[in-house]
């Protein structure tokens, strides 16, 4: 028998079965050690031990100590062996037991191993443990048991990059996990949502940890990040953007248009859109022409032709002889029209058989109808003559007063310059020079019905009274009656009217202004814009969302007023600044901007798309907090689109409360408005709450609602139920996200019915909450008596504006006519030290425009006009003046006047 390991003494502890059994052994008394050895049964002693349980491979995880666990049977001894060295017997734990089924005496054993123990050997080898058990036959070894201390190092050996792919392309994100033991399990997260192939085929993890996108999809869109974890701890890597592109592509052709001629040569077109799909994230546009034109022939109509006369038939009985035609020379075709006059002509003649007395009688009546004929056409003549005259002397009259060319048309409303205040500006603007640049003629106008005309003349049909006189550049016509000319044009049959939104001028080549007050919504039109000679009457409105429908697809959302000014077609020089308000948060990455114009067809078309916007198109957007300005050289109906990107994309909401300004009974009514925050959105509820006779009983506050598919949720707290109660059976209302996303509703709005207990309940205090489901939302803290009207519905909010909807001419512009052609003079060339137009864009924050300055003819001009949009109400032209100063202009000492004066 070989011999035990030195130390024979251990602690034990026996079973009552073993003492039963064994007839030779030990007995084991508290406190006391013995040998941990037994003699066996006769019966089981000629067997060798075997293990019942084998110790494992175990971490170490930070200090904690890892148990090694041996169970033999029959077995006499049984103890361990670390790294080829025996474990002292006091660090053994024994229990010795019998098996029920066999009845063979089994032996256990188990001891701790701790960190320090294995870090002795730390670098030599690595840290093992084995059992070994005897019997009176012989030994028997376990297998052995690894012991390593657990770590995971904090540094990925490769992290995933960012890919840009396009859809439907392969995608593959390599990820190699830090270093660690035991060997890190990896897993991927997609916006911080784990990704898993078994729910998703279109994802692959390898064996090598790498994540595959198969197909890549709009939606795979995100920021993906490779997580390693053991049982130590768990990393993440940095993430890497995958941004799927969407390359356009073209739908199918239109069927060609009807020939642009009536007759002869004349040309059609078709027309596609690169829409099948749409680029997105960066995508290609669509490459190649998305109009075609080609030549047509349109068949003429043939108007009939008579033939020739044919010879005069002999005299018959009766005195009288024929001829007759045809109308085939040529014959009426293709709608021409038929032959006038008399087919068949007839004529007395002279015979033996016709009496000479019916002759004559014949001759007299036929001298006698052509002098008739002869005066007729004496009288007609005369009466032509007279109406022309007067005609002429009447259209003198009405072009009596020439300051229409002069003055730049003051509108009505704008007093003039204090006298005593002219000595301020050394330079006065000297306009008569106008006169003789004027080549058109102002036409007069009788004709209501007549076709549009784009000639030098005026633009628009007569006014009722057959005349259009100015009196020293005012121009006061009749709002409704303005309209209501406008409207008999055959393209401005869809425009509002809306009187309230709409405003109207007219204006010459120095420009003006049009405002609608209360709505955010400008046209400024500059100097020189519109050509010398040249007269036109310019409106701009406003369009109901309801009377316009845009065609919207996909996460398509109307981020704007629908704003038309015209009329269409006018022939301009330079752009005009169109000022509109929008409702996103403007954050391009977020968007997918466009701006959309109606063509004269009536379909919808982009025109622009923010933020890639080219000089040589005739549009610019130059996009603000909660404004965007629209250069263009053409007048027509706009309106700005978004399309969402990600679920990140947000539109701001106006958050409005009304409640009724008098209650006599027990109910009370409170309305939560969810509008566009746009101002002309916000002026149509508080003319409707107005004519309602609504009460606003707390400030707007804005609310940031998101692309996330999640329904708005309004609610109401906190009321003393002593004194009300909510007559609402569900504990919240519920706005659906596309009623809101798509637009198609100007203003939506839930009503709160409360009920007071008592008539004499006049105070209510209340929370009312509006938020977006898993998103933000805004909270009202409502204390007021509804007893009293303490604040009128527009009192605050609304402020009315006391300038004039139409400016003309220098009142419109805050900088003198000939000042700003002195500037634009002193810093349209360029300056080799760098002070000319581009130092000033610096100075005025538009550098970011510069490409699009440079591209104009005078770049000053451009940044001038935007400086007079932006300042119009609040611009101190003292401080345009220092920026010239700076700049090193003396110029700019021409216009330092002080603010009161200006």
């Amino acid at each position: 028998m070989p011999l035990p390991p030195p130390g024979p003494f251990v602690r034990c502890r026996w079973s009552a079965a073993v003492l039963v059994l064994w007839l030779v052994g030990f007995t084991c008394t508290a406190g006391s050690e013995y040998a941990a050895t037994a003699a066996l049964p006769a019966a089981f002693s000629d067997r060798l031990p075997h293990f019942l349980v084998e110790p494992e491979d175990k971490y170490i995880v930070k200090n904690k100590p890892v148990t090694l666990t041996c169970r033999s049977t029959p077995a006499t001894q049984i103890y361990f062996k670390c790294n080829g060295e025996w474990v002292h017997q006091d660090d053994h734990y024994i229990e010795h037991s019998v098996d029920p089924a066999t009845g063979l005496p089994v032996m256990w054993v188990t001891i701790d191993i701790t960190r320090q123990q294995v870090e002795k050997i730390f670098g030599l080898d690595e840290y093992w443990c084995q059992c070994v058990a005897w019997s009176t036959t012989g030994t028997q070894k376990s297998q052995k048991a690894y012991i390593r201390i657990a770590y995971l190092r904090k540094n990925f050996e490769e992290e995933p990059q960012s890919k840009e792919v396009a859809m439907d392309q392969e995608v593959s994100l390599r990820c190699h996990p830090p270093e660690g033991v035991p060997p890190a399990e990896v897993e991927w997260q997609r916006n911080e949502d784990l990704v898993d192939p078994a729910a998703d085929p279109n994802f692959v993890i390898t064996a090598d940890h790498n994540l595959v996108i198969k197909a890549a999809r709009l939606a795979d869109t995100g920021n993906y990040t490779c997580v390693a974890k053991n049982i130590v701890a768990r990393r993440k890597s940095n993430s890497a953007t995958v941004l799927v592109f969407v390359n356009g592509g073209w739908s199918t052709w239109t069927t060609w248009s009807s020939c642009s001629a009536v007759c002869g040569r004349g040309w059609q077109k078709r027309s596609r859109s690169c829409t099948n799909p749409t680029p997105l994230n960066g995508g290609t546009s669509c490459e190649g022409q998305n109009v075609q034109k080609s030549a047509c022939v349109a068949t003429c109509p043939v108007d009939g032709g008579w033939s020739e006369w044919s010879k005069w038939s002999a005299c018959a009985a009766d005195c009288s002889m024929w001829r007759s035609r045809e109308c085939t020379q040529p014959s009426p075709g293709t709608g021409g029209k038929d032959c006038q006059g008399l087919d068949l002509q007839s004529l007395n003649c002279t015979s033996e058989q016709c009496p000479q007395t019916v002759r004559g009688a014949e001759d007299v009546a036929l001298y006698v109808g052509m002098v008739a004929v002869v005066l007729c056409l004496t009288l007609l003549l005369i009466v032509v003559v007279l109406v022309y005259r007067r005609k002429k002397e009447g259209l003198d009259a009405d072009v009596a007063d020439s300051s229409i060319l002069t003055t730049g048309f003051q509108p009505m409303g704008i007093k003039p310059s204090k006298p005593e205040n002219s000595h301020l500006l050394t330079i006065q603007p000297d306009l008569t020079t106008t006169t003789t640049s004027y080549q058109g003629t102002l036409r007069s106008r009788h004709d209501a019905t007549a076709k549009f005309s784009m000639t030098n003349g005026p633009l628009l049909d007569p006014l009722p009274n057959g005349s259009h006189t100015l009196h020293n550049g005012k121009l006061n016509p009749d709002p409704a009656e303005f309209v209501s000319r406008f409207s008999t044009q055959s393209y401005f049959k869809t425009l509002p009217r809306d009187v309230a939104n709409t405003s109207y001028g007219t204006f010459n080549f120095l420009g003006g202004r049009l405002t609608i007050p209360n709505t955010g919504i400008s046209l400024l039109i500059p100097p020189e814009a519109i050509p010398r000679g040249k007269i036109y009457e310019i409106y701009l409105t406003v369009q109901r969302k309801e009377d316009l429908r845009l065609p919207l697809a996909g996460c398509q959302t109307l981020l704007s007023p629908v704003v038309s000014c015209g009329p269409p077609g006018v022939v301009l020089s330079r752009p005009v600044i169109l000022s509109m308000d929008h409702c996103f948060d403007a954050c391009l990455d977020n968007w997918a901007v466009r701006l959309k114009k109606q063509s004269y067809e009536g379909t919808w078309e982009d025109v622009l798309l923010m933020g890639e916007e080219l000089v040589s198109e005739p549009f610019y957007c130059q996009l603000e907090a909660e404004t965007c300005r629209l250069f263009s050289e053409q007048l027509g109906t706009f309106a700005v689109v978004g399309e969402s990107l990600h679920m990140g994309a947000a539109k701001r909401l106006r958050l409005v409360l009304f409640s009724d300004a008098y209650c006599s009974t027990l109910e009370y009514n409170i309305r939560v408005y969810c509008m566009d925050d746009t101002q002309d959105v916000f002026k149509e509820v508080m003319q409707m709450e107005r004519q309602l006779g609504g009460r606003l009983i707390d400030e707007p506050h804005v609310l940031l609602f998101k692309d996330s598919y999640h329904n708005l949720r309004l609610s109401i707290h906190d009321m003393p139920q002593a004194h009300w109660r909510s007559k609402l059976l569900a504990g919240y209302q519920e706005i659906p996200f596309y009623h809101i996303w798509n637009g198609s509703q100007r203003y939506l709005h839930c009503t709160f019915t409360l009920e007071r207990l008592s008539l004499s309940t006049c105070e209510l205090t209340c929370q009312l909450c509006v938020w977006q489901v898993e998103g933000e939302g805004q909270s009202f803290s409502l204390d007021f008596n509804i007893a009293k009207d303490t604040r009128a519905v527009d009192s605050e909010f609304l402020v009315m504006d006391s300038n004039a909807t139409a400016l003309a001419g220098p009142s419109a512009f805050q900088i003198p006519y000939l000042i700003r052609q002195k500037i634009c003079s002193s810093l349209d060339a360029p300056c080799p030290n760098g002070a000319d137009w581009r130092m000033l864009a610096q100075r005025l924050k538009l550098e970011r425009h510069m490409s699009f300055f440079a591209s104009k003819a005078s770049p000053t001009s451009v940044i001038l006009d935007l400086w007079e949009v932006q300042h119009f109400h609040s611009g101190n032209i003292n401080q345009l003046a220092a920026v010239m100063a700076d700049i090193g202009k003396q110029e700019a000492m021409i216009f330092l006047v002080s603010d009161g004066d200006c």
